[in-house]
């Protein structure tokens, strides 16, 4: 008989198991908030098993200590909150609108410490290899993860740090590190181009770089000559037309011997009209009055000046 009643209660207890059922699984972290999605006009708010709070005409009372200040209840949306997420606070609440146990409704609530800020650190760089170690000050319940590009080429789930070993081929590529938890992450990203200097100073160049060079100079070094040729060209140029100008100038100039008349070296007298047959059309005769100097010896009409030297000729 006793047997018989142990076999009916572990048969209830499971069928009781099965019969409750999770309709979500809340992730919180410590210090956090968490906003239960199922609504409750009237009836409880249940925590593994006890009931921790009732809402009726529009009003909610608490009646657990813990909950007092941290609890709370939209009376538009009919939603509850826990503020201020402690890692006890983890468990199976029940909203319970006191229409029978199918009315209830359950979500697990788990809260997890705050993830740690990872840091990368340099072990050793070569022109061949970057060496990195990405770590955290604390691994609880905290996977360390090392991503390429959106690729996961190394990870754990235990460790305090986490190496990688990027090689000169891969240096273009993006990296992080991350640290996450099942609730939250936070991610490190690594730029490996500068952190790795003597990596990427050693990186392959562009094969056709050399040539570009090449073709480069060898354009340099012909417009600069071009230049030099015209501006040698555009200096000889105006200098032979200064030199053309000026023997213009000088084929202009018409030379005439100038004849002086005994006649006409007398001061005061009247110059008359050359009566000479006009050789050049386009000239104008010139007439110049010779005054006598102080020192010289008197004008007579026996002595003819000379134009060019002033004294008199015998």
């Amino acid at each position: 008989m006793e047997l018989q009643m142990t076999i009916i209660f572990i048969f209830f207890l499971i069928v009781s198991s099965a019969a409750v059922k999770l309709k979500s699984h809340q992730l919180g972290i410590k210090g956090g908030f968490i906003t239960f999605p199922d609504p409750l006009e009237n009836g409880l708010f249940i925590f593994q098993g006890s009931s921790i709070a009732e809402v009726k005409d529009k009003k909610i009372d608490i009646f657990e200590e813990p909950f007092k200040d941290r609890l709370l209840w939209n009376n538009k949306t009919g939603l509850f909150k826990i503020r201020g997420l402690k890692r006890n606070d983890s468990g199976v609440y029940s909203i319970d609108p006191k229409k029978g146990s199918s009315s209830i409704i359950r979500h697990k609530l788990t809260v997890y410490e705050s993830v740690a800020a990872p840091a990368v650190k340099i072990l050793n760089v070569s022109a061949e290899s970057c060496s990195l170690l990405c770590l955290v000050n604390k691994t609880e319940e905290t996977t360390l993860l090392w991503y390429k590009d959106e690729e996961i080429i190394n990870q754990s789930s235990s460790a305090l740090s986490l190496p990688l070993t990027v090689h000169r081929h891969d240096v273009n590529s993006s990296y992080r590190c991350v640290a996450a938890n099942p609730a939250e992450n936070k991610t490190l990203h690594v730029d490996v181009r500068n952190i790795c200097v003597e990596l990427n100073s050693g990186s392959k160049s562009d094969p056709n770089t050399g040539h570009y060079m090449i073709i480069i100079s060898i354009v340099l070094a012909v417009i600069v000559i071009l230049v030099a040729l015209f501006i040698r060209w555009f200096v000889l140029k105006h200098k032979k037309s200064t030199i053309e100008t000026q023997v213009n100038r000088d084929s202009d100039v018409v030379y005439s011997d100038v004849h002086i008349n005994a006649d006409r070296c007398s001061q005061g007298r009247n110059l008359p009209d050359s009566t000479e047959p006009d050789e050049h059309p386009g000239l104008r005769s010139v007439y110049y009055k010779l005054v006598q100097h102080p020192l010289s010896p008197p004008e007579t009409d026996d002595h003819v000046y000379d134009q060019t030297t002033n004294f008199p000729h015998a």
